[in-house]
């Protein structure tokens, strides 16, 4: 379905039944809302209904030129207005890779919005910020956010041989083409690069502690995310919180490993995850 929110026209795929408890589901960088589908069935299933969003420059209808719209107060306001805009007053929060940072935001500026918080691979942005600053191997970690910032270059290096460079980020995700082609599209790549482009340590600094009922679930061969990153979360959440390690998976959780993280979603939601 289509949803208008802010102005932008924005794709959401909806499941499960009508009078469920809704899911609000954000995907990462390169994916698009396609990600979930090995993961809602079990959502679906124990009642939920599920509204998994294809956020702002990933929606055709919601691809704006500025770089400075892809900041994280844009972000997180898409998904309040979306929210809005389907009638939701809260909902549980699901997010994965820049889908997580939008879901921290939103459960740190607009608590009354968001029933539970499950976030998958990125911990809280003040997390990243300390390893960062202390951790040598989450620098070199996260090295390629420099390449990703250069306007031209990246397109070129990641959209050179039909995308070979991007089909190679995608590994372990399975069918790698059904994310890989649409970024291939005329401005599709731009735009999602732009997330990165608009990135600051200002916005990042900006997301406060988060008080609701959270599950963090990072997986320990994640290229992106070292251990320093994921064990700092705890202390920027003040609510229940609940930390999960999924061994011998990559940082395409959805994608990798869907029933694990259906089983962690159900906890939370459900209100049996344990600190």
């Amino acid at each position: 379905m289509r949803v208008e929110a802010r102005g932008l026209t924005f794709e959401v795929t909806t499941g499960g039944p009508e009078d469920g408890e809704p899911v609000l589901l954000l995907h990462g960088f390169p994916q698009h809302a396609g990600e979930w589908e090995a993961v809602t069935p079990a959502l679906h299933a124990a009642g939920l209904r599920t509204y998994a969003l294809d956020q702002r420059g990933y929606s055709p209808g919601a691809r704006p030129d500025a770089v400075e719209a892809y900041r994280i107060p844009e972000l997180v306001a898409d998904a309040a207005a979306v929210l809005d805009a389907l009638g939701v007053s809260a909902a549980h929060l699901v997010g994965h890779d820049w889908g997580a940072i939008v879901a921290w935001g939103l459960a740190a500026a607009h608590p009354q919005r968001v029933r539970t918080l499950t976030a998958v691979s990125v911990p809280h942005p003040a997390a990243m910020g300390h390893a960062l600053a202390t951790d040598p191997r989450q620098k070199a970690k996260s090295a390629y956010m420099a390449l990703f910032r250069m306007p031209g270059k990246a397109e070129k290096v990641l959209l050179a041989l039909r995308g070979a460079a991007l089909r190679r980020l995608l590994r372990g995700v399975g069918d790698v083409d059904r994310y890989a082609e649409p970024m291939r599209q005329p401005g599709a790549l731009t735009a999602a690069l732009n997330w990165y482009r608009a990135m600051s340590g200002s916005d990042m600094k900006a997301v406060g502690p988060v008080a609701v009922p959270t599950t963090y679930v990072w997986s320990d061969r994640d290229v992106a995310i070292g251990r320093t990153a994921a064990e700092a979360c705890a202390a920027h959440v003040t609510g229940d919180y609940r930390y999960l390690v999924l061994p011998g998976v990559s940082h395409w959780i959805p994608d990798e490993a869907p029933g694990p993280l259906a089983e962690a979603i159900l906890a939370r939601t459900s209100g049996t995850a344990e600190a």
